[in-house]
C-alpha cells in the first residue's frame, strides 16, 4: 500500500474568492540551500504569488520564503524567481491557457508530500465583482441551511 504522507505548509485562501478554477496541477519546485528548512517552519507566503511560462520553462514569483535563522551568510535570497518542475506538455499546455485572454496561473498550496515540496498550481479566470458577490451570497444560504439543520 502506498500510503501518502502529505502535510500542508501554506495555502492561497483568497484564490477561490477571486478567481473560477479551472484545472488544477501538482508540480515540484526547485529550492536552494536553507529554503527547504524554512518552508518546513512555516515560513513561506503565496497570498500574493503567480506562476509565468518564460523561455519554455515555468517559474514562480512573488512567493515569500522567509531566511532561515540558524543560516549563516550563504542564506537564500527570500523574494527570488523559483522554477516549477512540470512536465513539458504540461508548460506547453499551460502557457495556451495563460495567452487565452483572463487566465491566470495561481498557486493554490505549498504542501510537503513524502519529503519532496509540491506547489498545487491552478489554472484560473478571474471573477467580477457581482460573481463574488454571488459566490458570497451561495456559502451564506450554505451556512443558515447547516445550522437550521444542527438546531433540528
Amino acid at each position: 500500500m502506498n500510503k501518502t504522507n502529505k502535510k500542508i505548509i501554506a495555502q492561497n485562501k483568497k484564490a477561490h474568492h477571486e478567481y473560477f478554477i479551472e484545472d488544477t496541477y501538482e508540480c515540484g519546485i526547485v529550492l536552494v540551500g536553507t529554503e527547504i528548512k524554512s518552508i518546513r517552519l512555516g515560513k513561506v507566503s503565496i497570498n500574493e504569488a503567480y506562476c509565468q511560462v518564460a523561455k519554455g520553462e515555468m517559474y514562480i514569483e512573488g512567493m515569500h520564503i522567509s531566511k532561515y535563522e540558524l543560516g549563516n551568510i550563504f542564506n537564500h535570497d527570500p523574494d527570488r524567481k523559483r522554477k516549477l518542475l512540470l512536465h513539458k506538455r504540461e508548460i506547453i499546455k499551460l502557457g495556451n491557457y495563460v495567452s487565452r485572454e483572463g487566465y491566470t496561473l495561481v498557486p493554490l498550496s505549498v504542501y510537503i508530500e513524502n519529503g519532496k515540496c509540491k506547489v498545487e498550481l491552478a489554472v484560473c479566470k478571474g471573477k467580477k465583482l457581482y460573481d463574488k458577490r454571488e459566490t458570497l451570497k451561495e456559502k451564506h444560504i450554505k451556512l443558515e441551511q447547516q445550522k437550521n439543520l444542527k438546531n433540528y
